[in-house]
């Protein structure tokens, strides 16, 4: 017997107001309602527009057990296709990025798609007159995603077509993504410098929720930091420092640090992360940059840009973003214990080039499987969904700081240590999972 598809009374009693239960990170079953239910009805990142330049270049991923391949068209548009001939269902493209031509050419019977998945030809046209082919799906080439939304160069999609508009999902997260492209005088940024890559054998949230966790750096990453002080503690406070040290001495601030950058949670699970300060906030200056942005964008847009330095924003549930170091990370799940983190660096154009450096410089210190602070939340992570295994508590506690009534309005600010922002992720989980019941009239 099942025991949530049919159930949402039971799926309803997994997430209450401090608590969540430890099935959400460990049931099979719920892991394929997911792919059903919440991925398939909130808007997931695909990626970069600048990944595919010119007119045939793709980009082939999945999202929610889907395989699709985001495509440059000759209009210069971006659409997004599932990856599959209408055939007999072949992945049209197996490399993971590429330039297909002027056409998508099956592998198998050599039947070929326009770079917008019209039908263009196939072989043996003959053998198929006088048949149903021309009005079935099969004879209406690869199907296009009709929920593709393309913002500031950053492509969303949504797999059903029942949820929420783009604009209603996101709302004023969105402004994360103006922060970080606004970097650029031009508006504009490029994903260069390749992807990084680390599969974590853990449920996917338990991701999401240390992302927005502040508490944990002082013991998770105790040694990291310690060393770092230990190296640094006798050079001149005036001294400038290298770069690789500039980033993580701040991952040893103290908890008030932490508690006093504050963080702010919207509708639908989206969060900021350090809306008064954080760990990037001390980055050296760059006198002829920032007299380029005010030309650019203004002396109020620019100061605006580049005195905010949050720690994260989380556009829920699969893009993480940092206005500086211009870096995003993406969440792709691929089972309900196995997580796919991806960390890519942006590069504003007409910047200087030390800002590129240090998003290359951040995600190898911090997200490379091999860094020297990936390493504990990989090993922490994948403690936790072994741990959970552990009978005689069912729960996680995400108890602190909780008070009655905190998401009655959709906007809500608080302290930076506040589990609010993990607790504004399950609840938008629940939204999609098991929404309420009608009211009967």
């Amino acid at each position: 017997m099942s025991a949530y598809r049919d159930r949402p009374d039971a799926i309803r009693a997994l997430v209450q107001a401090d608590r969540v239960h430890r099935d959400v990170y460990l049931s099979e079953e719920l892991f394929a309602l997911e792919q059903e239910r919440f991925f398939a009805a909130t808007w997931t990142y695909v990626g970069h527009a600048s990944e595919i330049p010119q007119p045939g270049d793709y980009r082939a991923l999945d999202v929610a057990g889907r395989p699709l391949v985001m495509v440059r068209q000759p209009d210069g548009s971006v659409r997004v296709l599932y990856n599959r001939c209408a055939h007999k269902g072949t992945r049209l493209v197996t490399d993971e990025s590429g330039n297909t031509g002027k056409f998508f050419r099956c592998p198998y019977h050599a039947w070929t798609y326009r770079l917008d998945g019209a039908p263009l030809a196939v072989p043996l046209r003959q053998g198929y007159e006088g048949t149903a082919l021309r009005n079935c799906e099969s004879g209406r080439g690869m199907a296009a995603l009709a929920n593709v939304a393309c913002y500031r160069d950053f492509v969303f999609v949504r797999l059903s077509d029942t949820g929420p508009d783009f604009q209603s999902y996101f709302g004023e997260v969105l402004q994360a993504i103006d922060n970080l492209a606004d970097r650029s005088p031009h508006g504009r940024l490029l994903a260069e410098g390749g992807v990084l890559r680390n599969i974590i054998r853990c449920n996917w949230k338990m991701y999401l929720e240390n992302i927005n966790d502040t508490v944990h750096p002082l013991s998770a990453h105790e040694s990291a930091t310690r060393a770092a002080t230990a190296l640094w503690q006798d050079h001149p406070p005036q001294e400038p420092k290298p770069m690789a040290m500039e980033q993580i001495l701040p991952f040893g601030a103290g908890y008030e640090f932490f508690d006093g950058m504050g963080g702010r949670v919207f509708a639908n699970g989206h969060s900021l992360l350090g809306v008064n300060f954080s760990i990037h906030s001390g980055y050296s200056q760059l006198p002829d940059y920032e007299d380029a942005m005010r030309r650019a964008h203004g002396a109020e847009r620019a100061a605006s840009i580049l005195q905010r330095s949050p720690q994260n924003a989380i556009l829920f549930p699969s893009l993480a973003v940092k206005g500086s170091p211009q870096a995003i990370r993406v969440i792709r799940p691929l089972a309900v214990d196995r997580t796919l983190v991806e960390a890519w660096s942006l590069r504003a154009v007409d910047a200087p080039d030390v800002l590129f450096e240090r998003a290359m410089t951040y995600n190898r210190l911090v997200f490379s499987p091999m860094s020297i602070v990936a390493h504990d939340d990989v090993h922490l992570f994948e403690s936790i969904q072994h741990g959970l295994q552990a009978q005689g508590n069912d729960w996680i506690s995400l108890h602190r700081d909780y008070q009655a009534g905190e998401l009655e309005q959709d906007t809500v600010t608080t302290n930076g240590t506040n589990e609010l922002l993990m607790r504004n992720q399950f609840r938008a989980w629940l939204k999609f999972m098991a929404p309420p019941a009608p009211a009967v009239p």
